[in-house]
């Protein structure tokens, strides 16, 4: 490996995934982040080097809520925003975006998750209404109002 790849790879790579989790019965799942504490969020990571979307995708499902990846979708979508100062330093200098690739997974009921205590402190199964509004990310909220459907009934 070279010297130049050592260096890049200290810091994170500027794309990720986002993977909305929502059941059939108009619910989306969202996860409240250890820190900082007043972000909710959906499934999200970085892809790893030499990673692609849809391996960052299911790996992060896979960590951040123990479910598999039977059932993702790829929405062949991708957004770019601009990084948050706090976490601005895990990026090469310089890196002010991140592209964000979008994935869907549709499960048939609101199903019990294994949060990963490390990324999340407490998860809640809402409306989407309530999940486009609690979402801090406006992307977050951008890709459930654009990809998850609005369905009837309440919890």
């Amino acid at each position: 490996m070279t010297q130049a790849m050592d260096d890049k790879e200290k810091y994170k790579r500027p794309e990720s995934v986002l993977v909305v989790i929502y059941s059939k019965t108009g619910h989306v799942l969202m996860m409240q982040r250890v820190f900082p504490k007043e972000f909710w969020q959906s499934v999200t990571g970085s892809l790893e080097w030499g990673e692609n979307a849809e391996q960052a995708a299911k790996r992060e499902l896979k960590e951040e809520t123990g479910l598999d990846a039977n059932g993702l979708i790829d929405c062949h979508y991708s957004q770019q925003f601009e990084i948050y100062s706090i976490w601005r330093d895990r990026y090469q200098p310089g890196v002010m975006h991140n592209q964000e690739h979008v994935f869907l997974m549709p499960l048939e009921r609101c199903e019990k998750i294994k949060m990963d205590p490390r990324e999340h402190c407490e998860i809640k199964w809402v409306t989407r209404a309530e999940a486009i509004q609690m979402a801090t990310s406006h992307t977050n909220s951008e890709a459930i109002l654009r990809w998850v459907p609005e369905m009837g009934s309440e919890h």
